[in-house]
């Protein structure tokens, strides 16, 4: 995972983690269960962040908008803990490891304030 700049739209920036998360998962040495096991959670669970922020701009209604950001939140936060696991247990280490659980973390701080703000704005409406 190269050093680069951050983006600021999150539909991109999650897109962007997920090609991450499929790169780390190649990288992955398969052949060991463990790494087959924790490598398809992440895979599955770190790539489906993006697919949840791009599909709530065609929800159906507002409260479908804000239901998808509290998925892709979720997701998010069990993204974090399965990288975390892996640089604990030495699956994945250095540089790389690193920056991956840092923005991780980083996109779940923000689709959790996005949620929070979203429902907030919901409720106001009400």
């Amino acid at each position: 995972m190269e050093k680069k700049e951050k983006i600021f739209d999150i539909k991109e920036r999650t897109f962007q983690f997920s090609v991450d998360i499929v790169s780390l998962f190649r990288s992955l040495d398969t052949k060991r269960a463990e790494n087959y096991v924790l490598g398809k959670q992440v895979l599955r669970s770190g790539t489906s962040i993006g697919s949840m922020c791009e599909e709530a701009v065609s929800g159906e209604s507002n409260a479908d908008f804000i239901h998808k950001y509290t998925v892709a939140l979720k997701e998010a936060r069990e993204t974090h803990h399965w990288l975390r696991l892996m640089v604990a247990t030495n699956m994945i280490t250095g540089e790389r490891a690193k920056e991956i659980v840092q923005e991780s973390f980083e996109i779940k701080n923000i689709l959790g304030a996005i949620v929070v703000k979203l429902k907030n704005k919901n409720r106001d409406k009400e």
